[in-house]
């Protein structure tokens, strides 16, 4: 290193634990009672510790009576000494060894997570955390760095091929009353990080249980709504995990780079406070170059009469490292070569390198942990996708050994002895928890020499990296990217000249594969992954005729893998419906379903979503969100259709909203109100099929006749518009204008549904006095014809029998002069209000509107500008014609079962 550093070695030291001295007999007991068990637990170090305070065991859950316990010296896990023998849940220090496949996590922001515990240190999270968006993975801020990448796998990335699927366990986190799948038990608490849950089927089960659990997983009570993974591709390598699932990025913090977590705190200063004790001294320990780089260190306290050995020992297991210490020593860095780094500067560590006798004995001295230089050692070689049956084979390098030498010693042990060198690479992958970065390695590289190099950048990394042999294969690249925002009704060879305008693309690895005219969308398939992270990212500063463009990365569902009783679910969540509710739903259904099939509405629309399921031959749509929002999703299906092959799928309403109209009639309640998502998504499935009319509304304005009302624009061209519940004009259509300009003005208070309905109130009671002879303002024709007016403020035409958040406007009473209304009976009702109290009386269940008439064709003559609203959309109509006619097929809705639920079960 630079100036400024020295090793230590042999016997001086320049601190140690506090629990150190006695370590020796305390470990030595502990190791002794396993043994006498006939058992080692994997991976920890146990030590016989005093209890202060209450204490629960981390395997059976029970209280640990008495003073003394069982905890690993690295991860914290607490036991008793009789369930010593049974500990079969891993320390995390070899958590990453043992992972399968590796998948990064995909985390949030950090945010404030009651009752739940940290995956790594098995600690409570009492401090913002983070928690993966995909998993049930939490973790705190500075133990994120050495979460493995044990995450979902949820899709095929051009490697892997295979249709069989494990459970995913993932330990701890689950509900107190949780019941175990095996002995039927409680596995749950809320006082330790206990029991295992498989993260696809969502079967529970005890640490001591699940091992006996069939390993195959069948997806659960959800199998028939669970797009498989294997059904789905995606080639991601350069791509965040929020970028392939599709996670608004607003979401995530400033400082989200690389590692880099709040550097200058990430020694774990929850776990050691500097001491005040003049037998103890704190260090800062580094474990490498990186780290010194980014100021990430971990803080131990020790006494400074223990060995160096006792001290190098405490610096692995601050780092989850359980190799043996006599391979690594310590190196010093003096306070003023750490301060006068130009890299450390930049977190403002401080300026004077002058410092006085006070401050240089309040700050910790800082140490880098380096592993001493081998002349040989064992690796693990994986063979990656290669059909052999066994997950590694060990292999002796020397200072000789190269990448090509690897090779020809490799294959012989995986039984492809007869198979040419050059038809296989040696890989390096680094485990990272926020990605799994892969390098092909050199032939003429030394093993060795790479292996000095990686852990003299980090031995943390060191830790997190494998070696595959992976056979050399012409792997086919094809990201397909979805690019809205343009003009729409343009042809291909227009949309591609404009994105050669705007984006530079290169037309000899990007190609226009779809085209949606309609709505001003492409999808490019691109088949160079630079070029792909290229224009997504350049996207987002991009405008074309003022409208910035948006790009979404969609992932490919091979429609032949669907087995053939499955109907996957496709989930559009509308996040700023219901406040806060529509984000924690789709935390939910990303963990309870494949992300794939999940999309976030303010993230391209609905275009992404059917696109992705355009080959799907059966499957199901729920819509999380209003009234507008299940409009927008409709509106969107009936533009598509022709290009599905499911051209008709049925559609259920998660109600988000205020109103929440049409899912009143379907069954799906007034609003969400924190259910089960788990139970939401089995309702879905045991829902009925029916049909529901919808209606074109074509508005055509004439020029506008003088006197006017002011403030009206002059007319546009003929507009046609989508009508799913009900289209109201007048005094109805006047006080949602009224509360669409209030929400307009400050749209941060509108997040509640009792705050809506309240400026509703406050809006109406305005026009409580306000008279209008809106029979004298219009004129209506139903089916060719005249229809004489009575005396009203308000005409609505339904479609429905639920307007105004509930209210029963037709009516019950029986009448000869009309049929009794349907959803699906391709007729709209028109019904008459007299003004606000009327509205208020209907609302209220004491009266219902003015029957005036039942039709399917609705031509209305506007004589003067008319306030109008289409499913809860207001604006000012200027005069002229409004026709109403059936729109096309009928749409298929679910409708939510009044009978029992089935029981539910794996």
């Amino acid at each position: 290193m630079a100036e400024g550093t020295r090793s230590v070695r042999g016997g001086s030291s320049p601190a140690s634990s506090p629990v150190l001295g006695g370590r020796g007999r305390a470990a030595a007991a502990a190791a002794a009672a396993a043994a006498a068990a006939g058992s080692s637990p994997p991976g920890h170090g146990f030590r016989r510790v005093t209890l202060t305070k209450p204490t629960f065991c981390h395997y059976c859950t029970d209280f640990i009576w008495g003073l003394a316990g069982y905890q690993c010296e690295v991860c914290n896990f607490m036991s008793h000494e009789k369930c010593l023998k049974n500990v079969k849940i891993p320390c995390s220090c070899i958590a990453p060894s043992l992972v399968r496949v590796p998948v990064a996590h995909c985390f949030g922001p950090p945010g404030h997570y009651k009752r739940k515990f940290c995956t790594v240190c098995r600690k409570s999270l009492e401090s913002p955390a983070f928690r993966c968006e995909v998993c049930e993975l939490h973790v705190h801020t500075d133990c994120i760095l050495f979460a493995c990448s044990d995450c979902r796998q949820c899709h095929q990335d051009g490697h892997q091929d295979h249709d069989t699927y494990h459970h995913h366990w993932r330990e701890g986190n689950l509900p107190s009353s949780a019941r175990c799948e095996v002995c039927k038990k409680t596995c749950g608490s809320s006082e330790v990080l206990s029991g295992m849950r498989c993260e696809w089927c969502g079967i529970l089960a005890h640490a001591a249980c699940y091992i006996v659990v069939t390993p195959e997983c069948t997806f659960g009570r959800l199998r028939n709504m669970i797009l498989p993974p294997s059904c789905v591709q995606l080639f991601s390598r350069n791509f965040s995990k929020l970028h392939c699932f599709r996670i608004s990025e607003n979401l995530q913090t400033e400082s989200d780079e690389d590692d880099d977590v709040d550097g200058s705190t990430q020694g774990s200063a929850k776990d050691v406070q500097i001491s005040t004790d003049s037998s103890k001294q704190t260090l800062k320990i580094f474990d490498g170059n990186d780290a010194v780089k980014r100021n990430q260190f971990r803080l131990i306290s020790v006494p400074r009469i223990a060995k160096n050995e006792e001290v190098v020992e405490a610096a692995l297991r601050a780092y989850y490292i359980n190799d043996d210490q006599q391979e690594y020593e310590l190196q010093t860095f003096t306070q003023q070569a750490l301060l006068s780094d130009d890299v450390i500067n930049r977190n403002d560590a401080a300026e004077d390198t002058n410092l006085g006798s006070v401050f240089r004995e309040s700050v910790p001295e800082a140490w880098i942990i380096r592993a001493r230089p081998k002349e040989e050692e064992v690796i693990r070689i994986y063979p990656a996708w290669l059909k052999v049956g066994m997950a590694y084979v060990s292999l002796r390098v020397n200072k000789d050994s190269t990448t090509q030498t690897v090779i020809k010693e490799v294959l012989p042990l995986l039984g492809r002895q007869m198979e040419c060198l050059q038809n296989f690479k040696l890989v390096e992958v680094l485990m990272g928890s926020k990605q799994v970065q892969r390098m092909v390695l050199d032939n003429e590289e030394l093993i060795l020499n790479r292996l000095k190099d990686i852990r003299k950048t980090s031995i943390r990394q060191m830790n997190q990296t494998r070696f595959y042999i992976v056979e050399n294969s012409k792997s086919i690249v094809r990201v397909n990217l979805f690019v809205g925002g343009l003009p729409p009704q343009l042809s291909s060879e227009e949309y591609t000249n404009i994105l050669k305008d705007e984006l530079a693309i290169k037309t000899n690895v990007v190609s226009v594969s779809h085209v949606y005219q309609a709505q001003g969308a492409v999808i490019l398939e691109i088949s160079c992954f630079s070029e792909a992270e290229r224009i997504y990212m350049l996207v987002k500063d991009t405008t074309v005729n003022d409208k910035p463009l948006n790009a979404v990365v969609i992932p490919e569902v091979m429609a032949s893998k669907i087995p053939r009783n499955c109907c996957p679910l496709l989930v559009f969540v509308n996040p700023k419906s219901g406040g806060l509710k529509g984000r924690d739903l789709l935390y939910s259904f990303r963990k309870l379903l494949n992300p794939h099939q999940v999309f976030e509405l303010t993230n391209g629309g609905p275009l992404p979503g059917f696109h992705t399921f355009s080959k799907v031959p059966s499957f199901r749509v729920l819509v999380c969100g209003g009234d507008g929002t299940v409009g927008w999703v409709l509106g969107a299906l009936e533009e598509i259709r022709h290009k599905l092959v499911c051209s008709e799928p049925s559609v259920a309403i998660l109600p988000l909203g205020t109103g929440n109209d049409l899912g009143r009639v379907l069954h799906w309640g007034a609003g969400y109100s924190g259910e089960d998502p788990y139970s939401i998504l089995v309702s879905v499935d045991e829902a009925d099929d029916v049909l529901m009319d919808r209606w074109t509304i074509l508005l055509d304005a004439e020029e506008p006749a003088e006197g006017a009302e002011k403030g009206v624009a002059e007319p546009e061209p003929p507009k046609i518009v989508q009508m799913n519940n009900y289209c109201g004009l007048g005094i109805d259509a006047e006080l949602s204008l009224d509360f669409h300009h209030a929400r307009e003005e400050e749209p941060g208070k509108f997040n509640s549904r009792f705050h809506n309905k309240g400026v509703y109130m406050k809006v109406g009671l305005q026009k409580i006095s306000h008279t209008r002879n809106l029979h004298k303002d219009i004129k209506l024709q139903v089916d060719q014809h005249e229809v004489e007016l009575p005396s009203i403020e308000g005409l609505i035409f339904i479609n429905i029998p639920s307007w105004g958040s509930g209210a029963d406007l037709w009516g019950s009473e029986s009448d000869n002069r009309f049929e009794k209304p349907r959803i699906d009976d391709g007729l709209l009702e028109v019904v008459g209000v007299t003004g606000v109290v009327h509205m208020g009386q209907v609302q209220g269940g004491f009266r219902s509107g003015i029957r005036i008439a039942q039709g399917s064709y609705f031509r209305v003559t506007l004589l003067k500008p008319i306030p109008v609203q289409v499913d809860g959309e207001p604006w000012i109509q200027a005069p002229g014609q409004i026709i109403i006619s059936a729109a096309g097929p009928k749409v298929h809705m679910l409708k939510k079962s009044k009978q029992k639920q089935k029981k539910t079960g794996s």
